[in-house]
């Protein structure tokens, strides 16, 4: 395993990653909400990667796994501030995005942010404007009220905690409501039994979009997580068709 270095990035702040050496261009692995770099699909495709002789690199948010900061503190500005930090300073020449859920909207704003840089993306369930769709009013007058909420998870004993500040962030980012500038290949995976990101999602992003090479992969039994074999054998063959397409 690549040992774990780190980033500084200013105010006693480091954010932790592992980089592989490589063919390029580097698959670069954005986590879900509440996940990290060691999480199945990532180590996954980094083992994938080592195989294939490509540059691999996952890394933590700030305030997520090894990465230093508090959780709490955090808000999906910020977060898209590490995404385009590691690409500046770790990452050399053009990457291709891999977004599991919230990473899938990280995936397109960094997109956006580095058009010159980004040759590619694959989103994973990706959730693009959760802070809209995903709450129901009254969650979201608590979130305003109270400064966050808590709700529990599917996937482990802690809750998932939603500040104010993060809500508000995530908002001011939507990208649902227009086309989306961006003209690199897409490929979109999705469960169709996913309870947490509705597969519809997917084809909207699909359609606003404004690159023409954009596919969308549903999987009718898959779940949110597409951790299973098979789901993560149709992610291989997808990150690899289009890094052989590029």
């Amino acid at each position: 395993m690549i040992d774990i270095d780190y980033l500084e990035i200013g105010q006693d702040l480091r954010l932790a990653f592992r980089h592989r050496s490589g063919r390029g261009p580097t698959l670069l692995f954005l986590p879900g909400y509440m996940s990290d770099m060691e999480g199945g699909k990532a180590t996954a495709i980094d083992a994938w990667a080592e195989r294939q002789g490509r540059a691999m690199l996952r890394f933590d948010y700030t305030g997520c796994g090894a990465s230093d900061g508090k959780f709490e503190d955090q808000t999906l500005a910020g977060w898209r501030a590490d995404v385009l930090a590691v690409i500046d300073e770790v990452v050399e020449g053009p990457v291709v995005l891999v977004g599991s859920s919230m990473g899938g909207w990280l995936m397109l704003l960094a997109a956006l942010a580095r058009p010159q840089r980004v040759a590619g993306l694959v989103g994973i369930a990706a959730a693009p404007d959760f802070t809209s769709w995903g709450f129901t009013t009254e969650q979201k007058m608590e979130i305003l009220q109270n400064g966050r909420i808590e709700e529990p998870s599917p996937y482990g004993e802690a809750p998932y905690v939603t500040t104010r500040a993060f809500w508000q962030s995530g908002e001011s980012l939507r990208l649902l409501h227009a086309e989306i500038p961006i003209d690199c290949p897409v490929r979109l995976l999705h469960g169709q039994a996913d309870t947490d990101v509705p597969w519809m999602w997917s084809l909207e992003i699909m359609k606003q979009v404004r690159s023409a090479d954009v596919q969308a992969i549903l999987i009718k039994d898959g779940d949110h997580r597409l951790s299973r074999d098979r789901d993560i054998a149709l992610l291989l063959a997808t990150v690899n068709g289009l890094l052989e397409a590029l």
